[in-house]
C-alpha cells in the first residue's frame, strides 16, 4: 500500500486501492471493544460467538452454513447450481440462536453447490453476498461454494514442509507481485500472471539465463512475499482476455486466492489447488512464503460481506458524527478491537498456515490494527509454527478513532511480541524521501543522513554511540531486538530503486547510479534485523519512472527479463551479497544485547562516510574482526583501520578470496562499500 499516503478511485462502484489454540479459548460475552480503546461502541450489546465453526462445515453426510449477524431479523440461504448463473436450487430459511448466529442444516452430499445468505435488517432485505467466512468462491467472489477441501490437495501435498528457519534475522525477504514475474513475453513461463507460473522450473530468458522461481532460488534470498493473492475485487474475472491490473490492495473474500491469478475463476476448487501448488513448488526451491494481507479496511464499505450482514460493526466510527473513519485512506477502516473481527481475523491467518502451508504474513497498514489483537495474531501464528515470520507497515494513511497508544505504530513495536515493523528511518536515509522525488539519500550524495543509516544498521535498536536527535524519524529506539525491524529501500510503492536514483540525481552518471544502486542495498544486506528486496532490483527494475503503478499495464509492471542479461554483472553482485549475509552471521545478530557488545562505529568525522567494527567472531563468525565501510560521496575517502592486517572481502563491489593483506589506512571509492576482515 502507498507508504504513508493512498490515493482512491471509484469506478462503477468498486473502490481501487493502490495503494489455533486461541480458538478453543472462550472470547468475552458481549462483542465489545476488549482494548476498551474508545468510548464510542453502538455494538457493545451484540453478542459475540466464541466457536470457530463459522462459515461452511462439509461431509458427505450434510453441510452446515453459519454465519454471524445479531441485527438480522430474518437470514435466507440460498443454493445454485453455478456462480453466476440464474439456477437456483433450493432456498432454505435460518435458525437464529441467542449468540446471534444463524444456521442452516443441509442433509445429504452438496459438493460443489454454490451459495449466498441474505439477511433482513431493519425491515429491508440486503444483497446476498457469500459469508465473511467462505473458503471458497466463484467467479468474482459473489458466491461461496461447497467444498471437500481434500480435493484441492496437490499430490504429495501431505509431505510438504516448510524450508528450515531458525530464527527471523534468518530472512531475507523477496518481494513479488504474481502478474509481474511471468508476464513478459521473454520470462518463458507459459502460466503467464498465475499462480502455475510460479511453479514452473526449467524456465529461460531469451538468453538462455533462468526465470521465474528458478531465478529467485538462484539469487538466494529466503522467503518470497507475495502482493495479495487473496481474493480481490479490482479484476473482473470473467473478462481475463481484456488486460486488466491492480495490485490487489481492495480485498472482496479474505479466506481463498485471488481468481484471475487461476486458470478457471468459475470453479472455487481451482484457484485453492493451484495455489497449493504453488506454495508446494516455492518450498521445493527452498523459499518460504509470506501473504501480504490487507485486513485494515475493505475493497467494499457498506457491500461488503461483513457490512451486509452486521451493518457498522467491522468498521471505526467517529464518535461526533457516527460516520466511517478513514485511517487506510481507501474509504473505511476495519475494527480490530471488536471481538468479531479480532476473532475473525485470528482464524483467517492460522487457516492460511494450517491449510496452505504458508510461512508468514505482511501487514498492510498495521497500524490501523490495536496491539492487543497483533499479540494475540502473535501468539496463535506461534502456537503453530514458532518460524513463522509477521511484520507489517507500522503507519496509518489518516487519523484513526483509535488512540495511538494502542495502535500497531512503529514508535509502539517494542510493546509488541513477534511482530516486526518497516524501517521507513533506513529507507529514506538511504535513498532519499518517497514523498520528495528530487529528495537524495547518503547513497545518492546526501550530506545529513549518516547518523539514520548508523540507526537502521543497528536494528533501530538501543545503541551507546548513536546520537538519536538527528535521526530523520525516529527520536529513540522503537525495537528491542533485531528481529522487530524490516530494513529496505524499496518495495511495490513509490518508484524503483532505479528509477528513485534516475529521478533525484539526474546529473549523475550511469556508472554512478550502478553504484548507487549497490551500495544502497549492501547497506540493507549488512545492517542488523530483516533485509526485504524488491523483485527485480537485483536487475535495474524500472518502471518508466511511474511511482504508483497500482492499476498500470503489464507494460510498466512486468519484469523484463532482458534486464537479467544486460545487468548480469549486477545480478551476480546481489547474488554474492546475499551469499556474505548468509555465511556470516556477524550481520543478523539475534539480541541487541549482542549489537552494542559487538558492533562498534569507527569515528570519521565526515557525515558522507560511514565505517564499523563487527567485533571479536560476533555471533559466533568465522571471521575474528570484520570492517563495513560505506562512501556515500563522490570523492575518494580514506579511513584509518584498526591495528593489524586486514583482508578484503568486499572492494569496489568486487568479492575478492585474496591471501593479500592490508593495514594502516585503506581508501574507498566514490559511492562505494568496502568490507575488510580478521581472521
Amino acid at each position: 500500500m502507498k507508504t504513508n499516503m493512498i490515493f482512491v478511485l471509484f469506478l462503477s462502484g468498486v473502490l481501487f486501492s493502490f495503494k489455533s489454540n486461541l480458538l478453543s479459548q472462550t472470547l468475552p460475552a458481549k462483542a465489545t471493544i476488549i482494548s476498551k480503546s474508545l468510548a464510542y461502541d453502538p455494538y457493545i450489546n451484540y453478542p459475540a460467538y466464541d466457536r470457530n465453526d463459522l462459515g461452511v462445515t462439509y461431509s458427505k453426510s450434510a453441510t452446515i452454513l453459519k454465519v454471524w449477524s445479531p441485527p438480522a431479523q430474518e437470514m435466507k440461504l440460498r443454493l445454485y447450481k453455478t456462480s453466476t448463473g440464474n439456477d437456483l436450487l433450493e432456498e432454505i430459511d435460518c435458525q437464529k440462536d441467542a449468540h446471534g448466529v444463524w444456521k442452516a442444516e443441509l442433509p445429504g452430499d452438496r459438493k460443489d453447490s454454490y451459495y449466498t445468505f441474505q439477511a433482513m435488517i431493519n425491515g429491508k432485505w440486503n444483497d446476498e453476498n457469500p459469508d465473511p467466512y467462505a473458503k471458497a468462491v466463484g467467479v468474482n467472489g459473489k458466491r461461496g461454494q461447497i467444498i471437500d477441501l481434500n480435493e484441492t490437495n496437490p499430490s504429495g501435498w501431505e509431505n510438504d514442509h516448510s524450508p528450515a528457519m531458525k530464527q527471523p534475522v534468518d530472512a531475507i525477504l523477496y518481494e513479488i507481485h504474481v502478474r509481474d514475474l511471468s508476464m513478459a513475453a521473454n520470462s518463458g513461463i507459459k502460466n503467464k500472471g498465475k499462480f502455475l507460473g510460479l511453479t514452473e522450473t526449467g524456465t529461460k530468458n531469451n538468453q538462455g539465463q533462468s526465470t521465474g522461481i528458478d531465478h529467485i532460488a538462484e539469487l538466494g534470498v529466503t522467503h518470497v512475499h507475495l502482493l495479495p493473492a487473496f481474493d480481490f475485487c479490482s479484476v473482473d474475472e470473467t473478462k481475463l482476455n481484456v488486460p486488466q491490473y491492480n495490485w490487489g490492495y481492495d480485498p472482496q473474500n479474505f479466506n481463498t486466492p485471488e481468481g484471475s491469478y487461476s486458470t478457471n475463476p468459475e470453479d472455487g476448487k481451482v484457484r485453492i489447488l493451484e495455489f497449493k501448488k504453488m506454495v508446494q513448488a516455492l518450498h521445493r526451491k527452498g523459499l518460504r512464503v509470506v501473504m501480504d494481507v490487507v485486513y485494515n479496511h475493505t475493497g467494499l464499505t457498506n457491500n461488503s460481506n461483513f457490512d451486509q450482514l452486521v451493518p457498522g460493526y467491522y468498521y471505526r466510527q467517529w464518535e461526533k458524527d457516527g460516520k466511517y473513519s478513514n485511517a487506510s485512506g481507501c474509504g473505511n477502516e476495519t475494527a480490530s478491537d471488536r471481538t468479531m473481527f479480532r476473532k475473525f481475523i485470528i482464524e483467517s491467518v492460522t487457516y492460511w498456515v494450517k491449510e496452505y502451508h504458508v510461512d508468514g504474513f505482511r501487514f498492510d497498514l498495521m497500524a490501523i490494527h490495536d496491539m492487543e489483537t497483533m499479540d494475540e495474531v502473535s501468539k496463535a501464528l506461534h502456537a503453530l509454527d514458532p518460524s513463522i515470520i509477521i511484520y507489517g507497515e507500522g503507519w496509518t494513511s489518516g487519523d484513526s478513532p483509535l488512540p495511538e497508544t494502542f495502535r500497531a505504530l512503529k514508535m509502539n513495536a517494542k510493546k509488541m511480541n513477534g511482530v516486526a515493523v518497516f524501517s521507513d528511518d533506513i529507507r529514506d536515509a538511504i535513498k532519499g524521501s518517497v514523498f520528495e522525488e528530487k529528495g537524495t539519500g547518503f547513497a545518492s550524495g546526501a550530506k545529513e543522513m549518516s547518523e539514520s543509516v548508523k540507526f537502521g544498521i543497528v536494528a533501530a535498536g538501543t545503541h551507546p554511540q548513536i546520537d538519536y536527535s538527528k535521526v530523520n524519524y525516529s527520536k529513540k529506539p522503537y525495537t528491542k531486538n533485531p528481529g522487530e525491524v524490516i530494513n529496505y529501500v524499496s518495495c511495490h510503492d513509490n518508484h524503483t530503486l532505479y528509477d528513485k536514483l534516475k529521478v533525484s540525481r539526474p546529473d549523475a552518471s550511469e556508472a554512478d547510479i550502478e553504484r548507487m544502486d549497490k551500495l544502497a542495498n549492501t547497506i540493507v544486506l549488512t545492517s542488523q534485523g530483516i533485509p526485504f528486496l524488491h523483485a527485480g532490483v537485483e536487475m535495474k527494475r524500472t518502471k518508466g519512472g511511474a511511482d504508483n503503478s497500482f492499476n498500470k499495464p503489464d507494460s510498466v509492471n512486468q519484469i523484463n527479463w532482458d534486464w537479467k542479461f544486460k545487468n548480469k554483472e549486477q545480478v551476480a553482485y546481489y547474488h554474492d551479497a546475499i551469499a556474505l549475509r548468509k555465511a556470516h552471521p556477524a550481520f543478523r545478530m539475534p539480541t541487541n544485547e549482542m549489537i552494542q557488545k559487538h558492533l562498534f562505529f569507527l569515528q570519521t568525522n565526515d557525515s558522507q562516510l560511514i565505517a564499523y567494527q563487527l567485533k571479536d567472531h560476533a555471533n559466533n563468525d568465522p571471521w575474528q574482526q570484520i570492517i563495513v565501510i560505506f562512501n556515500g560521496s563522490e570523492l575518494e575517502k580514506k579511513i584509518i583501520l584498526p591495528g593489524g592486517k586486514w583482508k578484503t572481502a568486499l572492494e569496489s563491489y568486487q568479492f575478492k578470496d585474496s591471501s593479500k593483506s592490508c593495514s594502516g589506512a585503506v581508501t574507498a571509492a566514490p559511492y562505494s562499500a568496502m568490507i575488510l576482515y580478521q581472521e
